[in-house]
């Protein structure tokens, strides 16, 4: 495990269990054998919020993030301006288990989660789901990353480790699913103000990296508001710790969202909700290859520009006085667009002119029946997501780009039971069909369609042993049915339509322990870890554009490991911290898996004034070597140091105003993350500054 592990464990263990044992929020039995309750009650624990009270709303009914079955993580507005994001992995971090892969520009993003997730690998894209209100957003492009978008369009991130979401989200979430939630009206109106305009200036030193943004909110009545949102985001190439100039990870991007939220019938709990999203990317020159800088036999692109946009109506119903009516639908369109144009190098006659596309139509629907009785509650979900994605490519037909349409439906059902408030079980299932076909070209013509079907159980549970103290666990299976890229990427030796969809187990064991009034009164501790075993079968691994054939089921894969979160909040200060191990393991042929992280650990500690609206703290990792690999290099420890201060004015004349300083790698390290191909940004100064006006 090494040192920095060791030592981040001891000290996170020793700490929660410490402090469980002396939480006044303990549980005692009085002379008649009846439990008596001593914790502190919900009114106490009010203005002790940590990172692990925040509400889950992805993982069934909602719930906090401490009391959910299922290793979760919620990335709030607070964190996103903090972090004062630049490009989206910057949200995910400070998670554990989550690391960023691919490249470090715009068109390299992509996720890694418990070691499932590298953009040059086949499939990956399609082993993490993302959603985006509740859109699912899929992208795959040789040496492109899978996910674009800009950090400043969300309020918050929920990341959802392990296949057990794939009942509620898709099969296919073997490393796990990760929620997007664009920002409302209402975020910014608050009670006060029935009209909002709110400015926003920043600038990065290292990539001399300007953003601005204006944002316009107005509550039209009491059941209609609108949010119109516009923002800029334009930098140079930056330079790594040791001076170098990393080139290619320079870009514009404009973006913008439009929102309005209608309430209407009777006390006012059925919404409509329209929104309209989009997010640019363009460079010129640009990389062809966006995820290894090393890789120079790739030509340079005279342009790049990637388009991404999502266009929702969406539906729901609360419906509080009829319990079996809790109704959600939406109906989606998504469409992400790659336009490159090679002219200028000598390799781009093999990288012609050439459009690459998404375009998908999704409708999801699902409802939620409440049963509570005495000493119980109840809650059943049923739905069905429907989608139909259509890949191409203008330009040359490509045998490394298959076109073609893949239509997906499937149903699921979850059953939720809430037992003595001390017992949470939660039970699922999901079917799923899929039918591929490919595009009638030079490259697949006469191909055969091919149908997959896809089945996900899984059982949860919670119990609180104490009103401070709960053990959980899991047993989740899924199955990620191929792509389109899998079943009809060729090199002229015919298609790949007996692969059959990848097979995943997964059990997962922790505990949870809540403290309060432990070092001073006020106080707050929360504290998780989460053991898991995820053993896959007929894992689809790619062998390369020459192979005959390039995608086969021969593979036996096995990831386990360990993660840990841990969040203190005291009118002292407050801290954040938390551990993550994984080790995967290739069972067929030996060795390691190559998109595994090395384990790391991370802390922040703070400190607010919020008679004063000051804020500011400092943030430190430790991520340790990575010698467990076959084909990807190895890479070195690193330690790196970020610090920051912010400012709210609460009275005075600068009320309405809002500064952030922050300065990310303040030693100006070296390194380069493991499952990147850039080396890191080297030591940068990030200033921001908010006018917000209001009218009422």
């Amino acid at each position: 495990m090494g040192l920095v592990g060791r030592r981040a464990t001891l000290l996170l263990g020793s700490v929660a269990l410490t402090l469980s044992m002396g939480t006044h929020g303990s549980l005692a039995q009085d002379a008649d054998g009846q439990t008596e309750e001593t914790s502190v009650n919900e009114e106490d624990k009010q203005g002790r919020v940590t990172r692990l009270d925040r509400l889950v709303v992805g993982a069934g009914v909602e719930k906090v993030a401490i009391d959910t079955p299922q290793a979760v993580t919620v990335v709030d507005q607070a964190d996103i301006d903090n972090l004062q994001a630049t490009v989206i992995t910057d949200i995910v971090e400070n998670v554990p288990g989550v690391n960023a892969t691919g490249g470090t520009g715009a068109f390299g993003q992509n996720f890694n989660i418990r070691g499932i997730g590298a953009s040059e690998s086949g499939g990956e894209e399609g082993r993490i789901i993302f959603n985006v209100d509740g859109v699912n957003k899929f992208f795959e492009q040789y040496r492109m990353g899978g996910f674009f978008s800009d950090p400043e369009l969300y309020k918050q991130v929920e990341v959802l480790r392990g296949p057990a979401s794939s009942t509620l989200y898709g099969s296919g979430a073997l490393g796990g699913v990760i929620n997007f939630t664009t920002k409302d009206a209402s975020d910014f109106l608050g009670d006060e103000y029935n009209t909002v305009l709110r400015l926003k200036g920043a600038y990065e030193t290292n990539a001399e990296a300007y953003f601005g943004s204006t944002v316009i909110a107005h509550r039209f009545n009491d059941n209609a508001e609108f949010l119109l949102v516009g923002d800029y985001r334009t930098s140079s190439d930056y330079t790594s710790g040791n001076g170098t100039e990393v080139t290619g990870t320079g870009a514009d991007q404009p973006s913008g969202l439009a929102k309005g939220t209608f309430t209407f019938g009777e006390n006012m709990e059925q919404e409509l909700r329209i929104s309209y999203q989009q997010y640019v990317a363009h460079a010129a020159p640009a990389r062809y290859d966006q995820l290894n800088g090393g890789a120079s036999f790739f030509p340079i692109l005279d342009e790049r520009t990637l388009t991404d946009k999502t266009a929702i109506i969406a539906y729901s119903n609360e419906a509080t006085d009829n319990p079996w009516l809790d109704l959600n639908m939406q109906v989606s369109y998504s469409d992400t667009l790659n336009e490159q144009v090679c002219v200028t190098h000598p390799s781009c006659a093999s990288y012609a002119n050439s459009d690459y596309g998404y375009e998908t139509y999704q409708f999801n629907i699902d409802n939620t029946f409440e049963h509570i009785g005495e000493n119980f509650e109840n809650y059943l979900t049923v739905g069905n997501q429907t989608a139909h994605q259509e890949r191409t490519r203008d330009g040359s037909d490509s045998s490394s780009h298959a076109e073609g349409t893949d239509l997906q439906t499937g149903f699921f059902v979850q059953n939720e039971l809430i037992w003595n408030d001390r017992l949470t079980v939660i039970t699922g299932s999901r079917f799923d069909y899929q039918q591929l076909s490919a595009a009638d070209n030079t490259i697949t013509s006469g191909a055969d369609d091919k149908d997959n079907f896809g089945f996900s159980p899984k059982i949860a549970a919670l119990y609180k042993v104490t009103d401070d103290l709960s053990i959980f666990g899991s047993i989740a299976h899924t199955e990620r049915l191929p792509t389109l890229d899998e079943v009809y990427q060729t090199t002229g030796t015919g298609f790949h339509l007996d692969l059959e969809p990848e097979k995943s187990n997964n059990f997962e064991a922790g505990f949870a322990v809540s403290g309060y009034d432990l070092l001073s009164d006020g106080d707050s501790l929360q504290f998780k870890t989460t053991g898991f075993y995820n053993d896959i079968r007929d894992y689809i691994e790619d062998f390369g554009r020459f192979a005959v054939p390039r995608y086969r089921n021969v593979g036996h894969v096995v990831i386990y490991g360990a993660e840990i979160e841990a969040a203190y909040q005291s009118d002292w200060f407050y801290s954040n911290a938390g551990y993550a191990y994984n080790r995967g393991l290739d069972k067929t042929n030996g060795g390691y898996l190559n998109t595994v992280a090395p384990h790391e650990f991370f802390i922040t500690v703070g400190k607010s004034l919020p008679e004063h609206g000051i804020d500011f703290g400092w943030t430190s990792r430790f991520v340790a070597a990575q010698n467990e690999t076959v084909t990807r290099d190895p890479s070195a420890a690193f330690d790196v140091h970020d610090v920051y201060f912010n400012w709210t004015p609460v009275d005075g004349p600068l009320v309405g105003w809002e500064g952030r300083f922050r300065v990310d790698n303040i030693f100006n390290e070296q390194y380069r993350e493991y499952l990147q191909g850039y080396d890191a940004e080297g030591r940068t100064f990030k200033f921001t500054l908010v006018k917000q006006f209001g009218w009422s």
